[in-house]
């Protein structure tokens, strides 16, 4: 049985990254290390884990970087947007965690401000998430990207209209609209094709049901 999804992208051939699917375990993912664990806040925080050290205490971030060869870069999500993040180089690499409260709190700008490498030529791919037939919100979520200054054009473009106070969310159009603003162009970002809720065979989603497991996002570099 399959146990997860490799990225579609053009990386280089030393990065590996992938997301789990249902009922895969992290023994399954064949990983060269443990993978470094965060507290996933639903804020903008972003760990260095090259530069960290694994505590008791597990940091509290959405995003996680590294640019050192077989560490590897963990988020959790069931319904969230995992994007994936390399250079064209294959030496840095991020894994971020974008619910729409972190999208909206500019969890990919502060993620992208960490590579040192030039972001145009850097290249993403979005994972598993819900899609924008599924993903229904009320004004509090508009007024929650309003409030840290998304435009109402950018609004437009990632909330459509639905039934009276409800529109349907389009994560995976409001990351790549993030990421084209921070230099990456629109040709270097795959993926976005799936719907978390809407399958569940292969994916847990949260909003389907509340008690569902956790996909495993990984990212790392190989030697």
């Amino acid at each position: 049985m399959q146990k997860y999804i490799d990225a579609t992208w053009p990386a280089p051939k030393n990065i590996r990254a992938l997301t789990s699917l249902r009922e895969a375990e992290l023994k399954d993912l064949n990983l060269p290390t443990d993978p470094f664990w965060i507290k996933q806040t639903h804020g903008n925080a972003v760990v260095r884990i090259d530069q960290a050290q694994q505590t008791p205490s597990l940091p509290e971030a959405d995003a996680s970087v590294s640019f050192t060869s077989n560490t590897v870069c963990m988020v959790r999500t069931a319904d969230c947007l995992p994007v994936f993040l390399c250079d064209q180089q294959g030496t840095q690499v991020a894994v971020v965690h974008c619910g729409w409260r972190s999208l909206a709190a500019n969890i990919l700008e502060n993620t992208c401000k960490q590579f040192t490498a030039p972001l145009q030529g850097c290249m993403v791919w979005l994972g598993p998430a819900i899609g924008p037939q599924a993903f229904e919100v009320g004004k509090d979520v508009l007024d929650g990207f309003a409030a840290h200054g998304w435009s109402q054009e950018q609004l437009a473009s990632g909330f459509k209209p639905h039934t009276p106070g409800k529109w349907l969310g389009d994560l995976y159009t409001l990351a790549r609209l993030t990421l084209q603003q921070q230099g990456i162009p629109a040709e270097n970002i795959y993926g976005g094709e799936w719907c978390t809720y809407s399958d569940p065979a292969r994916f847990y989603s949260y909003r389907r049901s509340r008690d569902a497991g956790r996909m495993f996002n990984l990212i790392w570099i190989a030697d």
